[in-house]
Order: structure tokens, then C-alpha cells, then sequence
């Protein structure tokens, strides 16, 4: 039952740092690639929405993040365009619609912390013309825009040009994320959204207390947006107990988010960080910004994108009705993105 309910589903990721490995090939080898290692992956787990997310290692950081960006963006065209049978670069909600009619998974693109832009605000419409259609403005430190979640103790809201960034997104269209945010940064987004915003890859504060995970306030007041809060399936940010780097666990948190945002304001953002990140770190010694996380450690089965089918049979498990269970596993994220991106 819970293998035909998830073939029914729109499932959709809203966390996926793949390209990170993609480009660390030659660019000849993208898009083959990408069908080689990633795309069986993404079909074993049914994804039929990927977001890609354009992360910049720091060894990019500051002078070349701009030219990783856009190499990265390049990437995901090509690796678009070298499998078009199977997959979509998506720019607005009709062309989700239509890559999924077509049984192909729909990507679409997103900028995680945007070192690239710095406090250049206007290049985010050079970035939504080149296909950029999700954005956060920090990760764990300190950007022109706004501090990440790790400088919490400053108690930091947004810079004037964070703030001009939201105000920019908005008119764009492009959806503004939270995730990694610092805590007064996320209280002063709310306060300025207009429209809907999202946690791309946020588990629950109440259930692991860490500066990565939102409060029960964040929660709600995210959804009051009409925003989804999509779940970090990263195994530390879901207890501070290895015995608790759980399926089970991770559906704790799914349900407390479902309990203080609402059915229709929970998703998936698992962030599969564990192969990407043996994929492309030296076996030595470098710094993956994680400080004493493991940044390997993960859940039993849900290693990569081909476990997601445990989520459904575990939310079955939980006794949650079928049509609850369609919303948490892409139904909302499909909902949201063909509302804002049109």
C-alpha cells in the first residue's frame, strides 16, 4: 500500500545538493553525469520536484562566488538540456505542471546564502533571468545581507540591503528562505513578507534544540505567510542522541510541524548532504563548517534520495490519512510553487 501511495504522489525535495557534485566533473561530464549517478537515484525515491539548491563552497568565497554561481546555474542547463527526456529546468509554475504530465521531474533553481550577490542586490534579477527562482541570504556565519543561525547571539535582523533583497524577490516572484537564517533575521522577514515564504530545510526547535531548527512561533508564523516549512531529514538536527538518527524520529518531527503549522504548511527538504560531501571533500582534513557535527552521520535507509519511500510507509504507520500524507509528501510544495512562481 505505502509503495502505490508514494507512486501517486507528487514527491517533492526542496533540498538537494547535487550539483555540487555535478560540477566537481568536467563540464563534458555533466549531464551524462548527472543521468549516470543522480538521475536513477531520484527515480528510485519517485522525486517529481527537485530543487537545486547553488551552494558555494568557502574555498569560492569571497572573489570567486559569483563565477561558482554562475557556474553551477550553467550546470543545471546543461544537465537540463542533456537529458531532457527525463527532466526540466522549470521557470514558473505552468512549466512544473507540464514536466510533470510528461513524467519528468521538474527542477527548479535555488540560491543557498547567495554569497554571490553580496550586498549587489540587483543581480538578483540577473539571477531570475538565468533561471533562479528560491533564495536564502545566509548560511551558518555572517553575509552583507543578514547573520546566519550560527551568529544567534548578536541578535542580528536584516541589513538594509536584506531587506532591500526581500523587497526584491518579492517583485520578482522568487520565494524568500529561511532556512539558515538567524533567529531576528527570520522575526524581521515575517514582519516585511508580503507573500508566501519557505523553510526550504527546517526541522522543529521543540524537538532538537538547535539554532538550525525553527521555534514553534517560526512555525506558525510561516505558515501565516500561506509558506511551507519543508523538514531537514540531516540526522544531528533531529536529536542529540545517534540512537535517536531514526525514520521514526524523523516523522516526530514531521508531526509536530504538522501539529503547530498545519496539514497544509509541512514538506520534505531532506538534505542529502552524506554523498555530496564524499563526493567532493578531500579524505583529510578540511573543514567542513559543521563544527562538531558529523556531517556523514544520517538515518538508516534514508542515505539519498532512494529511501524516501520509508517516509511514506512510516507516515502510514502513524495512522495519518492518505490525503494528509499526499500534502506532506509534495502536495503542498507543489501548491506553493504554482502559486508564487507565475
Amino acid at each position: 500500500m505505502s509503495v502505490d501511495l508514494h507512486r501517486r504522489a507528487v514527491v517533492a525535495d526542496t533540498h538537494n545538493d547535487l550539483l555540487m557534485a555535478v560540477t566537481a566533473r568536467p563540464p563534458r561530464r555533466w549531464a551524462s553525469f548527472f543521468r549516470e549517478r543522480w538521475l536513477p537515484q531520484l527515480r528510485d525515491g519517485g522525486v517529481d520536484i527537485q530543487v537545486l539548491p547553488v551552494f558555494i563552497d568557502e574555498r569560492y568565497r569571497p572573489e570567486g562566488a559569483l563565477r561558482e554561481t554562475l557556474r553551477m546555474i550553467e550546470c543545471a542547463h546543461v544537465l537540463s538540456e542533456g537529458n531532457a527526456d527525463e527532466v526540466r529546468l522549470c521557470l514558473d509554475g505552468d512549466q512544473i505542471d507540464q514536466a510533470l504530465a510528461e513524467g519528468k521531474i521538474a527542477l527548479v533553481l535555488a540560491l543557498e546564502s547567495a554569497p554571490g550577490v553580496d550586498a549587489n542586490v540587483e543581480l538578483f534579477s540577473t539571477l531570475y533571468r538565468l533561471g533562479v527562482r528560491i533564495a536564502s541570504i545566509a548560511h551558518w556565519g555572517r553575509t552583507p545581507l543578514a547573520d546566519g543561525s550560527g551568529e544567534d547571539g548578536t541578535g542580528s535582523r536584516l541589513t538594509s540591503p536584506g531587506a532591500e533583497a526581500l523587497r526584491e524577490m518579492e517583485r520578482l516572484g522568487m520565494i524568500f528562505d529561511v532556512s539558515h537564517l538567524g533567529a531576528s533575521g527570520v522575526a524581521h522577514v515575517l514582519e516585511l513578507a508580503t507573500r508566501p515564504v519557505m523553510a526550504t530545510h527546517s526541522s522543529a526547535r521543540a524537538l532538537r534544540d538547535h539554532h538550525r531548527n525553527l521555534t514553534d512561533d517560526q512555525i506558525r508564523a510561516i505558515a501565516a505567510t500561506g509558506g511551507v516549512v519543508c523538514v531537514n531529514f540531516f540526522a544531528p538536527f533531529l536529536s542529540d542522541d545517534p540512537a535517536g538518527y531514526t525514520v521514526d524520529r524523523l516523522v516526530d518531527h514531521i508531526e509536530h510541524l504538522v501539529s503547530v503549522g498545519g496539514i497544509d504548511h509541512v514538506g520534505l527538504g531532506p538534505d542529502f548532504v552524506r554523498e555530496v560531501i564524499s563526493d567532493t571533500t578531500p579524505p583529510c582534513c578540511e573543514d567542513t563548517g559543521y563544527g562538531e557535527i558529523d556531517p556523514l552521520a544520517s538515518i538508516p535507509g534514508l542515505e539519498g534520495p532512494r529511501g524516501l519511500p520509508l517516509v511514506t510507509e512510516a507516515l502510514l504507520g502513524r495512522g495519518l490519512p492518505e490525503e494528509d500524507i499526499l500534502k506532506i509528501l509534495g502536495g503542498n510544495v507543489h501548491r506553493l510553487l504554482g502559486t508564487v512562481l507565475r
